[in-house]
Formats: C-alpha cells, sequence, structure tokens
C-alpha cells in the first residue's frame, strides 16, 4: 500500500483534537512506566512525547509511513527513540517485541485491517496491551456529502470500520477484545481561513495529491463551500484489547 506524504509543521501548528485523542489514549494504557511501547502511526511525535512526559523511563518505538513525519517526530523525540518509516500493512522492522501498543488517529488510514492488526500482533509479547482511537463509522458525512456535490464521490483513502467488524478483526489476529466503541466528537471551525488550512492539511490530501498546485487553493475553498456547517464530524472508534 502506497503511503503519502504529509506536511508535518502545518499539520502541527493546527488546532488539533488528536491532542486530546493522544491523551485520552495515554490515560487509557495501563502502564507502570518501564514498557518498550510502540507507537503505531506516530505522526510528529506529539503523543510519543506525551507518554514520554508521563513515563520517562518507558523505551518508545515509533512507525510511520511518512519520512516527513519520522523526520519531525525525530527532531522532537531525540536520537533516543527508535523511530521506522515504515508501512503497517507490512511486517514491521522491530528488533524486539513490545509491552504494549498506542495508536492515534491512524488506523483509519489503512484499508486491511485484518492486515495491521497481525502485523501489530507479530510484534507484542503475549499479554501486550493494544490501546488506540481511531475514525470510525459514520465519521465526516458532512465532508463526505460536500466532496459529492463538488466531485461525484465522497472521501477515499480511509476505512471507518464499525464495532462489530473490528472486534471480529482483533479476534482474528490474535487479541482478546476488552472493549471497542464509536464515540462521536464534532469539531467545529468557525474561521474560513483555519478552516481551508485543516480541510487541505488533514482531510482533503488523498484528494490534492494529484492537483496542480494552482488548483488546490479552489478545490479546498469550494469543498469549504459545500459542506452544509463548518463542522468536521469526527466519530472516534476506541480499541483496547490483548494480545493473546
Amino acid at each position: 500500500m502506497a503511503t503519502r506524504e504529509w506536511d508535518a509543521t502545518t499539520y502541527d501548528s493546527l488546532p488539533l483534537p488528536h491532542v486530546a485523542w493522544g491523551a485520552g489514549v495515554l490515560d487509557r494504557m495501563r502502564l507502570t512506566g518501564h514498557e518498550r511501547v510502540l507507537d503505531a502511526g506516530c505522526g510528529t511525535g506529539r503523543d510519543g512525547a506525551a507518554l514520554l512526559a508521563r513515563w520517562p523511563e518507558a523505551r518508545l518505538v515509533g512507525v510511520d509511513g511518512s519520512a516527513r513525519m519520522i523526520s519531525e517526530a525525530r527532531t522532537k523525540l531525540g536520537d533516543v527513540v527508535e523511530l521506522h518509516v515504515a508501512d503497517l500493512t507490512e511486517p514491521l522492522p522491530l528488533t524486539e517485541p513490545v509491552d504494549a501498543v498506542m495508536s492515534v488517529a491512524a488506523f483509519h488510514w489503512i484499508e486491511d485491517h485484518d492486515r495491521l492488526l497481525s502485523n501489530l500482533a507479530a510484534v507484542m509479547r503475549p499479554g501486550a496491551r493494544l490501546t488506540s482511537d481511531c475514525g470510525g463509522q459514520g465519521q465526516l458525512a458532512i465532508l463526505g456529502a460536500a466532496l459529492v456535490e463538488v466531485t461525484g464521490e465522497g472521501k477515499y483513502g480511509v476505512s471507518y470500520r464499525g464495532v462489530d467488524e473490528t472486534r471480529a478483526s482483533l479476534a482474528g489476529a490474535g487479541f482478546d477484545v476488552e472493549d471497542v466503541r464509536l464515540r462521536p466528537d464534532p469539531l467545529r471551525i468557525d474561521d474560513r481561513e483555519v478552516l481551508d488550512t485543516y480541510l487541505a492539511v488533514v482531510c482533503l490530501g488523498s484528494h490534492l495529491v494529484d492537483l496542480p498546485l494552482e488548483e488546490q487553493r479552489d478545490f479546498v475553498g469550494r469543498v469549504r463551500s459545500a459542506m452544509s456547517e463548518p463542522v468536521i464530524d469526527y466519530v472516534r472508534l476506541e480499541i483496547e484489547a490483548v494480545r493473546r
């Protein structure tokens, strides 16, 4: 599966609800503070930095498919953290297994969740916990309808999964499921300029990648104008599971 690059610096400068999602994941992880922890889809290292602020003795490993994100993470986290540019749908290049896996706002970018979860299970010790948050069933309905109006088709390059299919994928990959749930978490952005930047950097990258640079701003504006309200209607899929 091909991964796309991100504007990592602009991404980190936006009013991201991802910060609260990351804090929620950390709250649910039940760490003692000495574990080897994999941040799957680590992005700019924001959540890894928050983990190390809470548990300085934890040994953090970050994996992301974007070289720009990993470069930003290395600047933020330093050379003592193990970081890899790697595709989560391929076997992971870890040197030893991990005691826990965290993931924030990453899994919905991967269409094959069975393969994703099997790859994570393969690098987890028995008893290791998976704690994650990603986009879930029903997410971005407003944006999706706007894209249909502008382009004739909805958002692509994402997989917003429901509870039952997620439970089945986890069980099939070797996990005992503690909980899987959907939680609406809408974000309203009334500032038009901020909304346009947010849409371009966070939501519409897969649509903009094939457009000439001079056409991208107009495309984002047309999509924003077609939205019924300036709301990014997030629905979070939250997972807690244990490797058998």
